[in-house]
């Protein structure tokens, strides 16, 4: 029984999302993530890459780094960059490749189903990468980047995510830099939030993934500790 639930989302307003999306921060070395940043104020990578705003040749992994992403994290939200929704929702967030979407559930994951082996591994991770992270979360108080996970597909959910793309605007809808659809909306509907919690309580394991299996739903999470 898998612990998932909705949270109160940091994210930008809708007419400046595509300045903030950038790619994963251990997909590229400090030097490309500051080309790719480079004349885009708003980019995430000046918190998730954060060695960037500092003097070439700064550790990725010193202080200065993990001090420099508060610093930037919280200019984020005072210019209005990030801003927290009021109510805890689910999201979908859709992308799509080469003329093929898929589409994933938005919310928080128990990081002691992690533990306890309820959210499956597909490998291990190497520690100086778990280290970097940990210490990346716990400065900023928040998971700036969010974790693939994926479940064996269940009708309830698919239902609610097919209801709501079908009838609603997308909160975000842009093309990115590399030529890859992004899509968004917020759930708001009370009853569809619990419902998706519920379900996933009910039908068990998360799996840990890099892909989206078509034979399978997905989940874009965040960590939550169970109090």
């Amino acid at each position: 029984m898998a612990i998932v639930k909705p949270f109160k989302g940091l994210r930008p307003p809708r007419d400046i999302a595509k300045d903030l999306a950038c790619l994963p921060y251990d997909v590229m070395n400090s030097e490309e993530a500051l080309l790719m940043a480079k004349g885009n104020e708003r980019s995430l990578l000046h918190i998730t890459k954060s060695e960037i705003d500092l003097p070439e040749g700064t550790d990725s992994h010193s202080d200065e780094v993990y001090n420099k992403s508060l610093e930037n994290f919280k200019k984020w939200q005072e210019n209005g960059w990030l801003v927290q929704d009021n109510e805890p929702h689910f999201y979908i967030y859709a992308q799509t490749m080469d003329g093929r979407t898929q589409y994933g559930i938005v919310g928080c994951a128990s990081v002691d189903d992690y533990l306890n082996g309820k959210i499956k591994k597909h490998e291990l991770t190497r520690p100086d990468k778990e280290q970097d992270r940990m210490i990346h979360v716990r400065i900023n108080n928040a998971n700036i980047e969010p974790v693939f996970f994926t479940y064996p597909a269940v009708k309830e959910i698919d239902s609610i995510v097919s209801k709501i793309v079908k009838k609603e605007k997308p909160e975000y809808d842009f093309i990115s830099e590399d030529g890859f659809g992004h899509h968004f909306w917020v759930i708001k509907n009370k009853k569809f939030n619990a419902l998706i919690e519920k379900t996933f309580f009910r039908k068990g394991s998360l799996y840990l993934c890099r892909r989206w299996p078509s034979s399978y739903g997905s989940c874009c999470l965040g960590w939550q500790r169970e109090t």
